[in-house]
């Protein structure tokens, strides 16, 4: 055992200051943050974030990258604060006690397990509808479909985490291809779009009411809190008291790639239909890739929409398990409940596919709202937990005063508001 951790000692001892080696593993970690986010809720944001005209637009493009980056970086922070080893449940209770995190761990389950149970129906439609439309054979019964294609992603989490997270950044490259494919298909047929807005400046108080409803959109489609902690807990891992400095590399370029990507897809769409079309689209409930299907009339389109949709849900499934998983285990080990590990992912993976499967099969319509439900609880663990720890606990004491602190509680605050108010209008 000695050895061991002197070897552990030594090879952190060893580590560059300045971290200048960037390494396969940084990269994989990178598409697989990347992954998690940019997923099936990017093929509506051009319709959302359209909707509000030009400047509100353009306002959000600015502020996409800060914000995904800042909040982000303080929630990788806020795990990389605990003891070695220790996931975001652990964290919250060595920081905040025991009643406080079995409090955030059972909210954290409870935010990202709908997302989880939300990808299982939208997975099993897409297939069902892609083998009726495009490959025209009549689909299996919905209960034998949704059981093979949840199974068949539950074969990949049993292959282990690392796996997960190498099947996601493999999966990235054909959606950042086929998003660069759309975006530069629709060049020619740009025609000013929601410029048409543009030469009217909208009034103070109508813009910032267009921003606070809009915010949450934009902070919910680049969020992938979910695999933070598993990110967090492998970059302490790795670098120990570097953790920190490499995590926020590997974070701002992560970010980067997701904000130019997404932003250049929603210009191009938003150049390309008026928001007349913007609203139809929206009133019709269909995401960007199926309206422009039939706007074109294109059957290349329509036929690469539902792959690209495929591989969008897939990879933000694995990435939301990891997360719904995390907090599975977190509750069944705060309940006093000490399984052995093995035990204890069968048993998860077990819930999971049990649950995720008859919701799938039920395709319940309620699912929508309890994603919105989930946003104010996503918020608040994404924006202010880490900036009250900062505030609070010593170990985290070294970022206080820090500007970038401010304007992570102020989004916070803002997505949260807006979300409440979204539910009770």
């Amino acid at each position: 055992m000695n050895d061991q951790a002197n070897s552990v000692d030594e090879r952190y001892a060893t580590t560059p200051a300045t971290l200048t080696s960037w390494s396969r593993q940084d990269t994989t970690w990178m598409l697989g943050l990347f992954g998690t986010a940019i997923g099936a809720g990017t093929l509506f944001l051009p319709i959302n974030a359209g909707l509000g005209g030009f400047w509100p637009l353009v306002i959000l493009a600015v502020l996409a990258f800060p914000m995904t980056f800042f909040a982000h970086r303080g929630l990788t922070r806020f795990v990389l604060s605990g003891r070695e080893g220790s996931d975001i449940t652990d964290v919250v209770e060595e920081h905040f006690g025991i009643k406080a995190g079995a409090l955030i761990t059972l909210l954290y389950f409870f935010a990202i397990f709908p997302i989880l149970l939300i990808y299982s129906v939208a997975l099993t439609n897409t297939v069902s509808s892609f083998m009726e439309h495009q490959l025209h054979i009549m689909p299996p019964p919905r209960a034998l479909l949704a059981f093979v294609l949840i199974l068949g992603l539950l074969a990949v989490v049993r292959c282990g985490e690392q796996v997960i997270v190498k099947a996601m950044s493999m999966m990235v490259y054909p959606f950042i291809v086929a998003l660069l494919f759309l975006a530069v298909y629709l060049i020619p047929h740009w025609n000013g779009g929601i410029l048409s807005t543009a030469s009217v400046v909208p009034a103070p108080s109508a813009l910032l009411n267009t921003l606070w409803l809009a915010i949450p959109v934009m902070v919910f489609s680049f969020n992938h809190s979910p695999i933070i902690s598993a990110f967090a807990v492998d970059q302490k891992r790795q670098y120990g008291e570097h953790a920190d400095e490499r995590s926020s590399q590997i974070l701002s370029r992560a970010h980067l790639l997701m904000v130019v990507m997404v932003l250049f897809f929603v210009f191009s769409c938003v150049l390309t239909l008026s928001p007349a079309q913007l609203a139809e689209a929206k009133a019709q409930n269909l995401s960007i890739l199926s309206y422009l299907a039939n706007h074109f009339n294109n059957p290349t389109i329509a036929f690469a929409a539902p792959l690209i949709a495929f591989v969008a849900i897939a990879k933000s499934f694995l990435g939301h398990y990891i997360g719904a998983s995390e907090g599975l285990k977190g509750l069944v080990l705060k309940s006093g409940r000490r399984p052995a590990a093995k035990t204890l992912d069968r048993m998860t993976a077990g819930f999971m596919l049990v649950v995720c499967w008859i919701v799938a099969t039920l395709n319940p319509s309620i699912l929508g709202m309890i994603e919105t439900l989930g946003g104010p609880i996503i918020a608040s663990i994404l924006f202010l937990m880490p900036m009250y720890a900062i505030r609070k606990v010593p170990a985290m004491a070294k970022y206080r005063g820090h500007a970038s602190n401010v304007f992570v509680t102020a989004v916070g605050l803002v997505a949260i508001t807006a979300l409440i108010y979204s539910l009770l209008s």
